[in-house]
């Protein structure tokens, strides 16, 4: 049985911060989890990451990512171990501009979303607007990045505006 916690109004952003954070914590049951971060990540760093998704996954939550190769792809693996059916990867782009390494494996993702009418622009930009979406579907961001990762950094900013919970880790 899942129980709610009523939030005080408090007039200090600091404090209605801090306890929405704590009833998102709180919250028992599955959540729905992104995971996202950098195409350059260390093997090691990958099998962590993997081994996150398979965690989150098998204990009931859903997992959100995208289809990049290194953090992504890491997460995709993990997930599709643990119950394919609660992975959803969003592609910044169609999956015919997806890197050759990447198609085979997103090919298995039984919910995966494509974006054609982002392929005119720069994968940047679509990565941006992906990662925007994504973390509107979300209750919680998980984020692997560097210090100089501005798509990133700037999602785990929009994401915070949104009041998400937000758990950040630095690769430097």
């Amino acid at each position: 049985m899942s129980q709610s916690i009523d939030l005080p109004q408090v007039a200090d952003p600091k404090i209605d911060e801090f306890l929405q954070e704590l009833a998102t914590i709180q919250q028992t049951g599955s959540k729905r989890i992104a995971l996202l971060g950098t195409r350059h990540v260390p093997i090691v760093h990958q099998y962590m990451i993997e081994m996150l998704s398979y965690a989150l996954v098998l204990s009931g939550n859903s997992l959100l990512t995208s289809g990049a190769t290194g953090t992504n792809a890491a997460a995709i693996r993990g997930a599709m171990r643990a119950d394919a059916n609660l992975l959803t990867v969003v592609l910044p782009q169609s999956l015919k501009l997806q890197p050759e390494e990447s198609k085979n494996q997103l090919e298995q993702v039984m919910h995966l979303i494509e974006k054609p009418e982002n392929d005119h622009l720069s994968l940047a930009e679509a990565s941006a607007l992906c990662n925007q979406e994504i973390i509107t579907r979300c209750q919680q961001l998980v984020c692997f990045a560097y210090h100089d990762s501005r798509t990133l950094l700037q999602t785990c900013q929009e994401a915070e505006d949104q009041r998400k919970l937000v758990t950040l880790f630095y690769f430097d």
